[in-house]
């Protein structure tokens, strides 16, 4: 990785899925000691992984963790983003719109008026406030390849973010639109 990327440190490593992260850990805690990697960490998309990702968390040294979270999905909310900060690890939202669920499910609806007050002007944005207004949460990665959608995305991380209030009630939304 290093030699294809043409630099002598990578920022991040992360163990994709949990895959054989024991050997990976030890192998990244050998790299980031070496000054390869700056920061470690690891993945996971499912909430079957939720019990083995909180075992690592808790009982590893990890820089970040990926996980899915999102407004229609939060379980992580419960465990996994109060042990994060209690360990001190980043956290990395994967899956913030469900392979375009939280999309489909509002369909033409209109935002609500409220959102406004806190720069929201799209459902992406209502969407990814809402996890970026989480004190746990470091970032978000939505995928697109859609270059309007990017900057609409981005356009997410700028201006105010709802607290616990004002997510509170964006909670309380989408279980009514259900």
């Amino acid at each position: 990785s290093l030699e294809k990327l043409k630099v002598s440190t990578v920022d991040l490593m992360q163990v994709h899925n949990l895959v054989d992260w024991e050997t990976h850990l030890e192998t990244l805690r050998d790299w980031k000691d070496q000054g390869r990697i700056r920061y470690l960490g690891v993945t996971h998309y499912t909430r079957s992984a939720f019990d083995d990702l909180a075992h690592v968390i808790r009982n590893e040294p990890l820089d970040f963790v990926q996980l899915p979270y999102s407004l229609g999905f939060r379980d992580a909310e419960n465990r996994l983003l109060p042990l994060a900060q209690e360990r001190d690890v980043g956290v990395i939202v994967n899956r913030p719109f469900e392979a375009g669920r939280l999309f489909r499910k509002v369909g033409d609806e209109s935002l609500p008026e409220w959102s406004r007050q806190f720069g929201v002007e799209t459902w992406a944005q209502f969407f990814l406030k809402y996890l970026l207004g989480h004190p746990a949460v470091t970032c978000v990665i939505p995928g697109t390849n859609n270059p309007n959608h990017m900057l609409e995305n981005a356009r997410a991380g700028t201006g105010s973010f709802p607290g616990k209030t004002l997510r509170k009630k964006m909670v309380e939304f989408w279980e009514s639109e259900s």
